[in-house]
């Protein structure tokens, strides 16, 4: 598996429909809430996305001149690696697949940041760090790679995508002094919305000035809709209640049967030793991440995304008969 959340597919293979399918593969924002939307969709909407801006300069504190709109995180990794015209790019591994598939045009250098996370990258290289990481978790503190990064001359592109589930310190503060720093942020995770494909770079304006951008990026559905759930305080103070008890849950359940390893995000990686666990699990709809496709790791290794308690109890129910 590539890429977790293809619930269409694996629903097909076992008979069921996709809705009968708990999706542990995906680690988007279990909590759900819907909003009324009038969208008048007969004009063009303002392709500056002026108002979305100010929200988002509000909410994580950067100024509007440091943000650029793309059609989901992923075309925004591809653009910017796309912009990029260096020729090398260092990924600190295990990370997110679409980091090596936007690289294909570069040499790739893999630092296995398990056992050698402060080897040098080559200098003047594109550095590519995700922090809380995938799919493991773990957030790191930056300021002696920063100081590394620095002295190799390295740009620097920084994923803090599944930052918000526990408030962890964000580096946009380093904009402002790293000479070429790039924050990639996912608002499908925290924000709970995967079809509202909205995701963002946050750097310094004449670093944004030379992405290519469509001059409309984003629909006017997406846009209302994440305006609506940036400015919902009471969403954002729901999940983070809900995620750390939910958390706790999941992780007593996994604890019965794996190696758990710490993780501060929205999900856990475990090692597994059981035989055609995903096959079985599958069987019962219940669908997980095998992280055989991720640098360094195999199938051996699984990631279970942390979910709502009914969900739990389907899990905790199915490995109790099949392991």
């Amino acid at each position: 598996m590539k890429h977790g959340a293809n619930i269409y597919k694996y629903a097909k293979k076992v008979g069921l429909k996709a809705e009968e399918i708990v999706d542990f593969s995906s680690n988007i924002n279990f909590l759900q809430k819907q909003y009324d939307l009038h969208v008048n969709t007969k004009p063009y909407y303002e392709p500056t996305y002026k108002k979305l801006k100010n929200t988002l300069s509000k909410v994580y504190s950067i100024p509007q001149k440091q943000i650029a709109l793309f059609n989901g995180a992923s075309s925004a990794i591809m653009a910017l690696l796309y912009s990029l015209k260096e020729k090398e790019v260092t990924l600190y591994a295990p990370l997110f697949g679409e980091y090596e598939k936007a690289s294909k045009d570069k040499k790739i250098t893999l630092i296995n940041r398990y056992t050698n996370l402060y080897a040098l990258p080559k200098k003047g290289s594109i550095v590519v760090f995700v922090n809380p990481a995938t799919p493991d978790g773990k957030y790191y503190d930056l300021k002696k790679l920063f100081k590394i990064w620095k002295k190799q001359n390295c740009i620097v592109i920084l994923d803090e995508s599944f930052l918000e589930f526990e408030e962890k310190q964000s580096y946009r503060s380093y904009i402002s002094s790293y000479p070429e720093l790039y924050i990639i942020q996912s608002f499908s995770k925290f924000y709970g919305c995967a079809g509202v494909r909205i995701g963002a770079i946050f750097a310094k304006k004449k670093h944004l000035a030379k992405l290519p951008q469509p001059m409309w990026a984003l629909s006017s559905f997406d846009v209302e809709f994440l305006l609506k759930r940036l400015r919902d305080s009471a969403f954002r103070k729901e999940t983070i209640q809900k995620h750390e008890k939910q958390k706790k849950q999941l992780k007593k359940i996994l604890e019965r049967y794996f190696e758990v390893y710490e993780s501060d995000a929205n999900f856990f990686l475990v090692k597994n030793s059981y035989k055609k666990l995903f096959q079985k699990l599958l069987k019962q709809g219940i669908l997980i991440r095998p992280c055989g496709s991720f640098d360094f790791l195999d199938d051996g290794y699984i990631r279970f995304a942390v979910k709502d308690e009914k969900s739990h109890k389907k899990l905790k129910k199915a490995l109790r008969k099949i392991v």
